[in-house]
């Protein structure tokens, strides 16, 4: 058996293991987070910092949400992470956080009831709508963007059932939700005039809360 040979039998064992990593990351994802219905994934930003506005406006929200009976699901982080669990921390309500392992490496913020840490992020992108009954974006990256399009697509294309996605924040998001208006919808038609109703966006946490409260029956 030639080196070749060799470095293509040791990626297929690797690969396979690989397989075992993942099933093991559903797992103990699925037996961890079981209890947590109905809960709302929300995300933001990990550069936020406690004096900045969005850092109150999250933890604002997390209160609401947990006063509400919702459980309350972030990515476990610092930032606007960090002001959502901790809001629904200091509510006494469920406080989710979901890891992932990151080059620069995330510090788990202490805010959470339950956290779980994720090699994968497709597999903790799964817990994040698994449970959800909805999604709150505060403002954020690239990673934030992420979640917000996954779910808006996972929704246009009847993958997961409809529910309320909105955006909190309006002068943060306002030249976005314009872009895609008058690009993606009247200039290039890339989505359907249906597709804007799939997004909402407020300034106020409690309109927020409302609006998903109008929508999910506890």
């Amino acid at each position: 058996m030639n080196d070749k040979q060799y470095v293509i039998d040791d990626l297929s064992a690797n690969e396979s293991w690989r397989i075992f990593r993942i099933i093991s990351e559903f797992v103990d994802g699925i037996e961890h987070l079981q209890e947590i219905y109905p809960a709302v994934s929300v995300f933001g930003s990990a550069s936020i910092t406690e004096s900045s506005p969005v850092y109150e406006l999250g933890r604002k929200v997390g209160r609401l949400l947990a006063e509400s009976g919702f459980s309350v699901v972030t990515g476990g982080g610092p930032g606007a992470m960090e002001a959502v669990n901790r809001g629904a921390f200091e509510a006494k309500g469920k406080s989710v956080g979901l890891n992932i392992q990151l080059p620069r490496e995330q510090t788990a913020n202490p805010y959470t009831s339950i956290s779980i840490d994720f090699r994968y992020f497709f597999v903790r992108k799964v817990m994040f709508v698994k449970y959800a009954v909805a999604y709150i974006i505060l403002p954020g990256g690239f990673g934030t963007m992420d979640e917000m399009f996954e779910a808006l697509t996972l929704i246009q294309t009847n993958r997961i059932k409809p529910f309320p996605v909105i955006l909190l924040g309006k002068d943060y998001w306002k030249d976005l939700i314009s872009w895609i208006k008058k690009t993606m919808l009247m200039k290039h038609r890339m989505i359907c005039p249906d597709d804007m109703e799939l997004l909402q966006c407020v300034d106020d946490p409690a309109a927020a809360v409302a609006a998903i409260k109008r929508i999910v029956i506890l």
